[in-house]
């Protein structure tokens, strides 16, 4: 499994066989490959304050892969109006290796705000709404929502209100 683990709120702590040990905080996404095995723990860094995360468990292309950890900050400018490729299975402009060919996108969005993505022939996309409501392709979606979009050449996502947050999945 390559399973990636995406902070909202708080820290979530990170303690695996292969010496790996970190703490995330909202802005890192870690990676880790579970390959050919590993053992891991994964719990809130605080004893008081609440963690709120995303784990999204990826099947890899391939059999045999060696266990592996990367974690990476994306800092909010970057996603700021605009989708911020933040994994891809070659690492361009510095997203995490995915051993599989999906490329996962962020994007923080103010009201009003539209980003666009083209899908290539064939190409299928997840948009899940991490915060606040929008529009994918004309359909409403609310923070928690996910949108499917199978058979479209092109992908809108407008933001309906301050704050919102998406992180889009263009997949085979």
């Amino acid at each position: 499994m390559e399973i990636i683990s995406y902070v909202l709120e708080g820290a979530l702590e990170h303690k695996d066989s292969i010496g790996a040990g970190s703490v995330i905080r909202p802005g890192e996404v870690q990676i880790m490959s579970a390959g050919t095995g590993i053992r891991h723990s994964e719990f809130n860094h605080s004893k008081v304050e609440p963690v709120h995360f995303l784990q999204i468990w990826v099947l890899p292309d391939r059999m045999g892969i060696p266990p592996r950890y990367d974690q990476r900050t994306f800092p909010p400018f970057e996603k700021y109006g605009r989708l911020r490729l933040i994994g891809s299975p070659d690492g361009r402009r510095d997203s995490i290796v995915i051993h599989q060919d999906v490329e996962i996108y962020d994007a923080l969005l103010d009201a009003s705000a539209t980003v666009n993505h083209s899908l290539a022939s064939g190409r299928k996309c997840w948009v899940q709404i991490v915060r606040g409501a929008v529009d994918v392709n004309g359909e409403f979606a609310n923070e928690g929502d996910g949108a499917a979009v199978e058979g479209e050449k092109n992908l809108t996502v407008t933001s309906r209100q301050n704050g919102s947050e998406i992180l889009l999945f263009d997949l085979p």
